[in-house]
């Protein structure tokens, strides 16, 4: 284990850390918020601070393994959520710290599960904050420390591979560094023009600007106890609709429109059944809906929106799914599992996984009635090779068993009296990285009532579900700190 390296560039986080809470602070001075202040520069001095002795540190070696790339992942995002609850504590806005830690794991990792009865509570400074963590997370940290890291491009794969959503992660060119410039460039610009297609909407500047953070990250933190039904317009739930879509899809697709191959984009076979799943679960559960709602215009007008946002796994919500007919409801349970696909910022097991996982119980079947028949597993047309199938049958495997003990562990929980229903789907959308559930952990509920116990597992479940398992479960594994 190359202790140094791993130091190193937690250091470098840090810093990067540090300096991104700069905005929120500036933010509180904006708003005359003296006394967020110093709930803002506690952190961010102590970050510059150890980040600062840690980046100093001189490497004897640069040879770096999986191991170290998935600890190096595993440890930012713990590091990055214990600092980053500081300001809420500090400020008594959040005065519980499992509930601080709850709600910034929950930002960070984009997931949007909420332990407040009233946002609207919270100062302007730490609603910023609280969205700015989706932004930050969504495309993930590391692979901004990417854009500047200077300790070799394997190191930088690895990290690069332990971070990115999806059964694998390529680069678009030949350095791993250029492909996270590219990745951020376009996640910026994408930000930036959702942001004015807000302030078209005349919802104002902080909540086009927060609004466009939280859709940008599919995390789904509002700034309004009402969600995106606060505004009452059709015209802001049609931009986010598509906007929500756009940072949905593998961002792959975006690299090779801009290098002039749009037509290969668009038959990306990932892509061609992701809209088509939405397509068709929002045409079920507009019809499904229709006679509740009063007709089919606002039926379709609710359930391009929700399937919209379940899928992109970003958690806004402009109605009460929770009391929609057992149909659509159970869609909306389906999209919360599949989610977005890969080398996207959305959550879930992801598309291609499926696909993928379609595709080879397809081959078996056919190699047990004709066990003469090559059948050989392809995905975007070319061959999957056996190594990413069992890669993904594993971590299908390792998702459904961490839902069933993490149901089972809050279970024990007297919050919703036992009922499983809300258990399983409070899981679900926190490995997921979904946000709302239903039952107790509805739209219109939070997860407050959750023990200091159960928000502890929801949090570990949160970030293995955005780290995709492994590296979570890598780190605390005794065989990976072993010579």
């Amino acid at each position: 284990m190359n202790y140094r390296l791993i130091f190193k560039i937690l250091g470098k986080t840090m810093l990067i850390a540090a300096a991104l809470l700069l905005a929120p602070f500036f933010v509180a001075l904006s708003y005359g918020e003296t006394d967020n202040l110093l709930a803002f520069a506690l952190p961010m001095a102590g970050l510059a601070a150890v980040g600062l002795s840690l980046s100093f540190i001189k490497l004897r070696s640069f040879s770096v393994g999986a191991k170290e790339g998935f600890v190096i992942v595993a440890l930012c995002w713990i590091i990055l959520s214990v600092a980053g609850c500081f300001p809420f504590y500090i400020s008594g806005e959040i005065p519980a710290f499992i509930d601080a830690l709850f709600e910034t794991v929950s930002g960070f990792t984009t997931t949007g599960a909420s332990i407040l009865n009233d946002v609207e509570a919270l100062s302007e400074s730490m609603l910023f904050w609280r969205s700015f963590t989706h932004w930050i997370g969504g495309m993930g940290v590391l692979v901004f420390v990417l854009t500047v890291i200077s300790e070799g491009e394997t190191c930088g794969m690895y990290i690069f591979s332990a971070e990115s959503p999806g059964p694998s992660a390529s680069k678009m060119v030949g350095k791993i560094k250029h492909t996270a410039r590219i990745l951020y460039g376009i996640y910026v610009i994408l930000t930036l023009v959702l942001t004015l297609f807000l302030l078209c909407g005349g919802i104002g500047f902080y909540d086009s600007l927060v609004t466009a953070f939280s859709t940008a990250g599919t995390g789904g933190f509002a700034v309004h106890n009402g969600s995106i039904a606060y505004y009452k317009s059709a015209y802001v739930e049609i931009v986010l609709s598509v906007f929500m879509f756009l940072f949905s899809i593998n961002f792959n697709l975006y690299f090779l429109i801009i290098t002039g191959n749009a037509l290969k984009a668009l038959k990306s076979e990932e892509f061609i059944t992701y809209v088509v799943l939405l397509v068709v679960s929002s045409l079920a559960i507009a019809i499904n809906i229709t006679a509740s709602v009063g007709s089919f215009g606002s039926a379709l007008r609710l359930s391009v929106f929700q399937v919209s946002s379940i899928s992109s796994t970003t958690g806004f919500t402009t109605a009460d799914f929770d009391k929609w007919p057992a149909l659509s409801k159970s869609i909306l349970l389906l999209l919360t599992i599949t989610g977005a696909c890969g080398g996207s910022t959305g959550g879930g097991v992801k598309i291609s996984r499926f696909v993928i996982l379609i595709k080879s119980c397809i081959a078996d079947i056919r190699r047990t009635v004709n066990r003469r028949e090559v059948v050989t597993v392809k995905f975007e047309g070319k061959p999957v090779s056996k190594t990413l199938v069992s890669g993904v049958f594993s971590f299908f495997i390792l998702y459904v068993f961490i839902t069933v003990v993490s149901t089972l562990i809050l279970s024990f929980d007297s919050f919703a009296d036992g009922d499983v229903f809300t258990h399983l789907s409070a899981t679900l959308t926190c490995i997921g990285n979904v946000g709302p559930g239903f039952n107790f952990v509805g739209p219109t509920c939070s997860f407050s009532g959750y023990s200091a116990l159960s928000k502890t597992v929801l949090s570990f479940v949160m970030l293995a579900g955005r780290l995709e398992i492994y590296p979570m479960l890598i780190l605390f594994a005794p065989r990976t700190w072993k010579k």
